[in-house]
Formats: C-alpha cells, structure tokens, sequence
C-alpha cells in the first residue's frame, strides 16, 4: 500500500487515519522518499495558534485587466488541486468572476487538519509570464496575482472590534444560491474603517449569515495585523508581511522557458504542468522549513 505513495499530501492524509501501530511503516516510507513528518516534528513545525485549523483564502487578480484575471483563477485552480490531494475540504464564500471566465477576486474556505500551518506560507504575489493569449500580436506578457491567507477562526477575545468602527455596505449577491438569494441585498461588505481592511461574502442565502461570515474574516485580518505590528522579528509569523503587491514570493514562467521558482527559497522546477495539476510539496514544504529555522 505505502510503495504507491508519491508526496507528502499523500501521505498526511494516511497517517490521520493510522493507529500507532502502522507509525513505523509510515515512517520508514517517509524516509525512503524524503519528505519531513513525524508527530514530534509536527508539534514543533506547526506551533502557531491557529496552525491546526482550517484557512481562509483571497485570490486577487493585479493589474493588467483580462490577462491577470485569468491568471488569478489558474492559481485558484492550480491550489483547488492541492487541496483535492490532501482531501481538505473547500467552500466558496465570495467570487467575481469577469465576462470571459477570468477571477478578478475569489475568497474561499479550506477545511482540513493544519491546512492554515502548510498554506499560511503562500500568501503573497504570484508571478506569471507567458505570450498572452489575449494579444493578437501574441507577445510576452507579465501578470501578477496577490494570495492571502488567513486562520478560518480567531478567538473574539484576541481582536476588539467596536461597532461604530464598521461601515456596512449591502447589495443583491449575483451567485448561485436560489432566488431568494438574487432578490434580496444579502451580499455584505464590511470595512473596518480605521484600517481599511474589508472583507466580502456573497455567497450565504443570508444577510445576516454572509454578515457574520464577513466580520469573522475581518477579525482574521485585523489578529494578523496585530501580530505584525507587535512581532518585530517575524520569524514565526514572517508570512503576515506577504500580502502586499511588493512582496513576490514566487514566478511561474511558460515563456521562453518553462520554470516555476520560488524566490525564497530558490526550489525550482521545469515540470510546469505538475505545479498547475496542485504539485506544490516541494515549494510549501521547502518555506516550512526555512521558517522553522
């Protein structure tokens, strides 16, 4: 059973489901291929609070209008896949897609045990070059996309929010849902108006749950804000600081060459293909390891 195994995810999802008695022979196969895990290693790898949790993700397309959006939904794509290996879970809360099929932004749920501790990692600007499917000229074209990721839940006591700090703005949601849904304004936006941060859920047939929903994402916002602002080294918590267009952490080129590089760490590959079909162990792990240490 365990010689069909091929990464990580993989395997992480085998070993939840193990007893003691199988450790072992897990171990033995984490050794053989060369990937890091043991349950002590875990511990002291995902030591954050919110490590064992699910996550919350917001894909933004950049500038550079049908190009960068329809980068944003290959990187939503590429990490869907991802996700699918490890058997986590993923619920969409907010997307607005253009006319052509492009994402401008997408916020979705991940659902799985440490799914926060091994994507956290990835928040920040996402490098695309390619000939532009969108040029008639066919030229080479440059695109970016921003990844930010927050826990799914954050204690109430760890941020205080004062109501009259919040600017409310409601509209008809365009998604799925039934009519109810598309009759009523139960699309929120909240913003938390001394920030500026904001978060948008669309997708609860709900006002008062896409409400509820917001202001929990916003409170993820403003604890990872916080943590920023009071941690001057960031070594544990360095990945707050890569949710800014500044801060690119890895380039996908298809032309003239094909090769994925995160700029971190410097993991690299040519297979291209396998990254877009959700391959990513190699650079999430790799990050991992260079924060732990």
């Amino acid at each position: 059973m365990y010689n069909e195994i091929k990464s990580a995810g993989e395997l992480l999802n085998l070993i939840e489901e193990r007893d003691e008695n199988s450790l072992q022979e897990i171990e033995n196969k984490i050794k053989e291929i060369g990937i890091f895990y043991n349950k002590e290693k875990k511990r002291t790898v995902f030591s954050g609070k919110y490590d064992k949790g699910g996550a919350v993700i917001t894909i933004f397309a950049g500038a550079g209008g049908d190009d960068a959006e329809d980068w944003a939904k290959i990187l939503y794509e590429m990490y869907f896949k991802y996700i699918e290996k490890r058997a986590w879970n993923t619920e969409t809360l907010h997307i607005h897609k253009n006319e052509i099929g492009g994402i401008k932004n997408i916020t979705f749920e991940v659902n799985g045990a440490y799914a926060y501790g091994y994507l956290k990692g990835e928040s920040g600007v996402h490098r695309l070059v390619r000939v532009s499917p969108y040029s008639a000229k066919k030229l080479r074209h440059t695109s970016f996309a921003k990844m930010e990721v927050l826990p799914k839940f954050v204690e109430i006591e760890e941020v205080e929010i004062k109501e009259e700090d919040l600017k409310y703005d409601f509209a008809r949601s365009s998604g799925a849902g039934g009519q109810n849904v598309n009759k009523r304004e139960t699309s929120v936006r909240v913003t938390h108006i001394p920030t500026n941060l904001q978060a948008h859920i669309s997708t609860e047939r709900s006002q008062s749950q896409n409400r509820e929903t917001a202001l929990s994402i916003l409170r993820a916002k403003l604890y990872k804000k916080k943590i920023s602002e009071q941690t001057e080294e960031k070594k544990s918590l360095k990945n707050d600081v890569k949710a800014e267009w500044g801060y690119q952490i890895r380039s996908y080129i298809f032309h003239p060459y094909k090769m994925v590089k995160d700029i971190r760490t410097g993991v690299q590959t040519s297979d291209v293909d396998a990254v877009l079909n959700g391959d990513l162990d190699k650079f999430i792990e790799a990050d991992i390891n260079l924060v732990k240490n």
